[in-house]
């Protein structure tokens, strides 16, 4: 693999895109990272080059020098707290459709992986095809713009889109933060002893199966929308599983609405820029179903390797290894107006 693929990361100092690093670099594989925001993993500074999707010069420039042959764009604004301005996430829309006009423009490179998200399609949702879209937040919204921006690039190289689905593993500030602090002090309570079925992945099988798009004959993978992640499975499973390795102890449970009540609450406190652990959004992820078609990328790609209980105990052992030292990545701003 080494002696063939120059891989192309954008994106990769944040939470996925550690993972996709920190394996190819394991794997010997000749590659660089751009990204506006430095590594979380300080041993991947080498393979940082600072850079913003919507300077076109400058990533121009970038892919002259590198001259990749795979590119891996995960780069994006990911939260979902912006609900009126949607080029508050202009790099997402915008700064993909920058990107594909320098890929397109740039010899030699055999295909790129594009990353979506669930999100282009409300819970409860299932598409018809792939261009059957029903986004319920901006951020959604600009992952729906992104895939079209995809097809209409009139790319020469291969080329997949990816749908991750809820991502969890080593390196997510936001578990580390949120949920493994909270129950680790014996804090967590589970609003519901119900069956809830979520499509979940861990960040492990993730990494394999963007591998795998890298890697198998492009045809079997070419202008393909496949989501990454694992099938969906009942989340009291997993919120034991993590309790259980994280505590020794079982998940605690009590009525869903006094935890809707604690989350109305948490709404107001985010309201005036107070964190708390639970908000309406969160309560809903914990209660409600929200299921991801994952029998084309099984067929496709395969079955992903990591079980269930791997990857619980690999992210406890990143949790316990000094991840409290890690700080988080900086929100930045796109600088208005933007050069055309």
């Amino acid at each position: 693999m080494s002696d063939r693929m120059r891989l192309l990361i954008t994106g990769g100092s944040g939470f996925i895109g550690t993972n996709v690093v920190d394996h190819f670099l394991r794997r010997d594989v000749d590659l660089v990272n751009l990204d506006w925001n430095s590594p979380l993993n300080a041993a991947h500074l080498q393979v940082w080059r600072e850079c913003d999707l919507m300077d076109r010069d400058d990533l121009r420039a970038r892919f002259e020098a590198f001259k990749p042959t795979h590119v891996v764009h995960l780069a994006a604004r990911t939260d979902t707290d912006e609900q009126n301005d949607i080029n508050a996430y202009i790099q997402n829309h915008e700064g993909t459709r920058r990107l594909l006009d320098v890929v397109r423009a740039t010899p030699g490179i055999d295909r790129i992986v594009v990353t979506s998200s669930q999100f282009v399609c409300e819970a409860g949702y299932q598409p018809k095809d792939d261009l059957d879209f029903k986004p319920f937040t901006l951020y959604g919204e600009t992952k729906r713009l992104t895939e079209l921006a995809t097809r209409e690039a009139g790319l020469i190289c291969g080329w997949t889109i990816i749908r991750p689905t809820t991502i969890w593993g080593p390196w997510s500030l936001r578990y580390r933060d949120v949920m493994f602090k909270v129950m680790r002090k014996g804090l967590y309570f589970h609003p519901t002893r119900q069956r809830v079925v979520r499509s979940y992945g861990y960040v492990g099988n993730v990494v394999w199966q963007i591998e795998r798009i890298l890697t198998l004959p492009r045809e079997a993978v070419d202008q393909k929308v496949l989501y990454v992640g694992d099938p969906p499975f009942d989340l009291k499973e997993w919120v034991e599983m993590v309790s259980r390795t994280l505590t020794g102890r079982p998940v605690r449970y009590v009525p869903s609405w006094l935890v809707r009540g604690a989350a109305f609450a948490g709404d107001l406190l985010k309201a005036i820029g107070l964190p708390f652990p639970i908000t309406s959004g969160r309560y809903r992820s914990m209660t409600s179903d929200y299921i991801t078609p994952m029998d084309r990328t099984i067929a496709v790609l395969g079955e992903a390797p990591w079980s269930m209980e791997a990857g619980v105990e690999a992210m406890v052992a990143w949790y316990d290894a000094g991840s409290e030292r890690i700080h988080p990545l900086d929100r930045k701003v796109v600088e208005r107006p933007w050069k055309p």
